[in-house]
């Protein structure tokens, strides 16, 4: 019996040629590397593009409480009185 084990084509082993590593895998298989390792550079490369969403989320929330804070503040009566009498005084001096 021969050593030899031959391939559906009709060839044996040992007359085949050895394929290559793009002949091994799958046209899918390196296309999905292809497209992952395109990610993967992207990702790396952009590292700070998925943190200025969430800065400006945290900046518009702080913003938003300085707003209610202020507004708070000035609709006080005591700051409405304040701000009344340095109006009525600075129109009684330009007057």
């Amino acid at each position: 019996m021969s050593d030899s084990v031959t391939t559906p084509h009709g060839i044996s082993q040992a007359e085949e040629e050895p394929m290559t590593s793009a002949q091994t895998v799958p046209a899918a298989s390196r296309l999905r590397r292809s497209s992952f390792a395109r990610w993967a550079h992207f990702a790396t490369a952009h590292q700070e593009r998925g943190m200025s969403t969430a800065e400006y989320a945290v900046g518009t929330i702080a913003a938003c409480a300085f707003a209610a804070l202020l507004f708070k503040v000035v609709s006080s009566t005591e700051v409405q009185e304040m701000l009344s009498s340095l109006i009525d005084r600075a129109l009684k001096t330009a007057g």
